[in-house]
């Protein structure tokens, strides 16, 4: 494993797979580590979703939008190797008065750029002629789309190899070098020579930049502890130092920040997804879901939620989403979980009560109070970056959270303001409930 890099991103799922393919488009040398292997958490238990269609006027709405925009044209030309889908989303309204709500909803969506169309009743059946005909009405959202979160993960650091990142699977960071620190090593005074980073003459395409003050002769916090800038990471196989160090370590993020003595309340809000049998194609033609959806990704309860979300697959099986539930770690199957599922799917389509469920796994998305992510540097510890905190809409949100972090770290302006993403905001008090318009 190299001794020095530009970046360390921990954290070999979508989101930091995408950092670090865009971090070396931009000059950096980037090592990632993950204590597991690739897409070995939340990105290995997702459907895949690229949504704008379930996000409320926002921030997180923005970010969803430019995401879409990087997906489709920064990565656009790598979009079959993770089987990249324009299928759109048809979002279905049961009652009269869930039709009025989305189409509010739809119209605030609009206003921000969001291409949306109202569906009649009787026209959603041309759209997906097996849908229930007990539905009130629709929305379709072309700009909704779909990837394999694993082949993503798996080919964006493929595609960072190639320009010469280093990859370490089954590498657990254990501690951060601080400048200051006492860690044992001399790799804890910062980049050492002969590093193309901070303070180094960079001969790259760019290096990180330290807000906050974390260059060279940054002041450091007795003992290493909150507030001495982090300068690499400890691992059982080495150390590596670099003046930026990326947390994109999912719902295990809050436990990484915990290294560097920074909270971050980030944790894990466990989900189900049940498997169906190979179907005929087109049997399911878009992503749909129920328009109580978005309620339910907004919720802050812990106890279980559940809201029907279903759509195919190239391989013909079909994924019946979703449920979440604040239980930790648990990932026992849940009796209550899997019949919420299949009961909500049966509702749209209720052909599938004939069809045979292969088997259901469970996932941990990462869940913030404010239902935002994390996204920039980290003013407690200089050096400490953080992409994570996405929830459910960590694969939709990762190509465009890669690329604001590498604009970020190189000292360019961002083409979204990072504000409202900032680390510091959970020690200000204003980020327990939602962020929105």
């Amino acid at each position: 494993m190299p001794k020095t890099a530009d970046l360390v991103v921990i954290g070999a799922g979508v989101v930091g797979a995408a950092a670090a393919w865009f971090a070396t488009l931009a000059g950096l040398r980037v090592v990632v580590v993950d204590r597991g292997p690739i897409a070995g958490g939340t990105s290995g238990a997702g459907e895949g979703n690229v949504l704008v269609s379930d996000k409320e006027p926002g921030p997180e709405l923005e970010l969803a939008r430019y995401s879409r925009q990087v997906w489709g044209e920064d990565l656009g030309p790598y979009g079959e190797w993770w089987e990249f889908e324009r299928k759109g989303g048809l979002v279905v309204a049961s009652t009269p008065a869930a039709l009025g709500a989305l189409r509010t909803l739809a119209e605030r969506q609009r206003a921000r750029g969001v291409v949306v169309r109202e569906v009649s009743a009787a026209e959603l059946h041309d759209l997906e002629p097996r849908l229930t005909r007990e539905a009130a009405g629709g929305a379709l959202y072309p700009q909704d789309a779909q990837v394999q979160p694993m082949l993503a993960a798996a080919h964006l650091l493929r595609l960072a190899r190639r320009r010469g990142a280093v990859v370490r699977t089954g590498t657990e960071v254990v501690g951060f070098l601080r400048r200051g620190g006492r860690t044992g090593d001399p790799a804890t005074s910062g980049v050492g020579a002969g590093s193309s980073g901070l303070g180094a003459g960079s001969s790259g395409g760019g290096s990180p930049a330290t807000p906050g003050g974390g260059g060279a002769g940054a002041p450091a916090a007795p003992g290493g502890g909150a507030g001495a800038p982090v300068t690499g990471v400890r691992t059982p196989h080495g150390t590596v130092s670099a003046p930026a160090v990326l947390n994109a370590a999912g719902t295990w993020a809050g436990a990484v920040a915990g290294l560097a003595g920074v909270e971050l309340p980030v944790l894990p809000r466990r989900g189900f997804v049940l498997v169906t049998e190979p179907l005929p194609p087109a049997t399911v033609r878009h992503k749909v879901y129920a328009a109580d959806y978005v309620d339910a990704v907004a919720s802050s309860d812990a106890e279980l939620q559940a809201s029907p979300v279903v759509e195919g697959t190239g391989g013909g099986t079909v994924l019946i989403g979703s449920t979440r539930e604040r239980v930790g770690f648990d990932r026992r199957p849940s009796p209550a979980a899997v019949r919420a599922l299949a009961r909500g799917a049966i509702g749209l389509f209720p052909m599938l009560a004939s069809v045979r469920a292969m088997r259901v796994y469970a996932g941990f998305r990462p869940y913030c109070p404010d239902h935002l992510p994390v996204i920039g540097p980290d003013p407690r510890a200089p050096g400490l970056w953080h992409a994570c905190g996405h929830e459910g809409a960590g694969i939709g949100l990762a190509a465009g959270t890669g690329k604001l972090i590498a604009q970020a770290l190189t000292g360019e302006a961002t083409d979204l303001d990072l504000t409202p993403f900032a680390p510091g905001r959970f020690e200000e008090g204003g980020a327990d409930e939602p962020r929105g318009e």
